[in-house]
């Protein structure tokens, strides 16, 4: 019998951040591969960190990304300071949850409403979208500048923020500063509901998987800064431990690595992991809102994240809030810090996930080596592993139908590819 084989490609996926193409095989009526390519040249911002001194790192990991900076500079100080043997508290502790905060409210706002929604509703984009959806689309942007707005008057700007720093922050934010932002978090909050139960009636496919969901999990509230990391099997170690757990792979189709649970494989961070490894730490409004809408105390079907993507923004809204409510300002802008030769590690929760930083530093503050694994890395194989699912059903389909499904199945994660494009070893081998 004659092989049947068939190749849908495409070349440039849209509506995510940075640049990827995607490869599907099937043959003889079955997908026999599925890759997602990442084909934008390594940025290299680990090796650009070599040579220099501590305070330089939190303003030049900002740069990895433009919609996410709070996650890499938060990771970036918390692994620095454990290196040197200094723990930030208070209220300090409490501006880097409120900046946090407004991160996850722009970048979730921006990716339900511009990004994510036109899938769910037969568009090929928001600007389309906004004529049939176009109150949906203003919420969306409303949303999105209150937590630009939040990120400014902590960071110093929206985008690659400049307050932060080892052991705090260059300057305080007055209480006459933070009242303002009350205001716009109250209706932001209250758009953040609607925007749950809007999207929470969407059409969604039957699929789910059994992943392994893996996020930090603290003792006492949702995550953004600390925590152990924890998966639905099992794991539970200090973040210093992740190497002893977690491994990045080369793959030959993507300039960006692959990440797995050195004992099973594939892994899932971001919403889905958070919220079902945390749910018990969301507050009371927020678990019913998510019983509101259908949701469970885990939620494993991929499509869905646009709901618990949705949750999260109201919870965020909701912290804000009350860290405003309780800010007093702290006698200084930072703690003492005092340089020694040690290596340091960080892990915080970006809106898409766990995104882990070491750091050698020696005598002088300088530092020796840097890792940073972000969260879209994290997540590659399991977006493979989905592809191929979401296919199988579909063989017989027109390329354009398979097509949509799977680029569909991609934006579930949120990717940033730009992140994920960090790094690429030269191999040579001889005879």
């Amino acid at each position: 019998m004659a092989t049947k084989t068939r190749t849908i490609r495409v070349d440039y996926l849209t509506r995510v951040e940075g640049e990827g193409a995607l490869d599907l095989h099937i043959r003889n009526g079955r997908v026999s591969s599925a890759r997602l390519n990442i084909f934008e040249p390594p940025r290299l911002f680990e090796a650009m960190l070599q040579g220099r001194g501590y305070a330089e790192v939190p303003d030049i990991v900002a740069r990895i990304c433009g919609i996410c900076p709070i996650a890499y500079q938060m990771s970036a100080v918390h692994a620095i300071e454990d290196a040197f043997g200094v723990r930030v508290g208070g209220q300090l502790r409490a501006l880097r949850r409120l900046v946090y905060c407004g991160e996850w409210i722009e970048s979730h706002a921006l990716h339900v409403v511009m990004l994510h929604a036109p899938d769910f509703l037969g568009f090929p984009d928001a600007i389309a979208m906004a004529r049939e959806h176009g109150d949906a689309v203003r919420r969306g942007l409303a949303l999105k500048k209150a937590g630009n707005e939040l990120m400014r008057t902590l960071g110093g700007r929206e985008i690659h923020p400049v307050n932060v720093r080892v052991g705090g922050f260059y300057r305080l934010p007055t209480r006459a500063e933070l009242a303002p932002l009350a205001a716009s978090l109250e209706r932001a909050r209250d758009t953040a509901i609607d925007l749950v139960r809007w999207v929470a009636t969407f059409p969604f496919p039957d699929f789910e998987r059994d992943y392994e969901l893996v996020a930090l999990c603290h003792s006492e509230e949702y995550p953004f800064n600390e925590g152990r990391l924890v998966s639905s099997r099992g794991i539970d170690i200090d973040i210093g431990d992740y190497e002893s757990e977690f491994e990045e792979r080369h793959v030959r189709h993507s300039t960006a690595l692959h990440s797995f649970v050195k004992r099973r494989g594939a892994y899932v961070v971001g919403p889905l992991a958070r919220y079902a490894l945390n749910f018990a730490r969301l507050p009371a409004d927020v678990r019913a809102l998510a019983g509101e809408v259908g949701l469970g105390p885990v939620c494993r079907n991929p499509f869905r994240s646009i709901v618990v993507r949705a949750l999260e923004i109201v919870f965020a809204c909701g912290e804000a809030l009350r860290l405003i409510a309780g800010y007093e300002p702290p006698e200084h802008a930072a703690v003492p810090i005092e340089p020694r030769a040690a290596t340091g590690y960080g892990c915080t929760e970006a809106p898409r996930g766990i995104c882990w930083h070491r750091y050698d530093i020696d005598a002088e503050g300088t530092v020796r080596r840097a890792r940073i694994v972000p969260p879209t890395s994290q997540n590659q194989a399991s977006m493979e592993h989905d592809l191929a699912a979401i296919a199988a059903p579909l063989v017989d389909e027109p390329d354009a139908v398979i097509q949509a499904h799977c680029e569909r199945s991609i934006r579930n994660y949120d990717p940033c590819i730009s992140c994920s494009a960090h790094f690429l070893e030269l191999r040579v081998d001889r005879e």
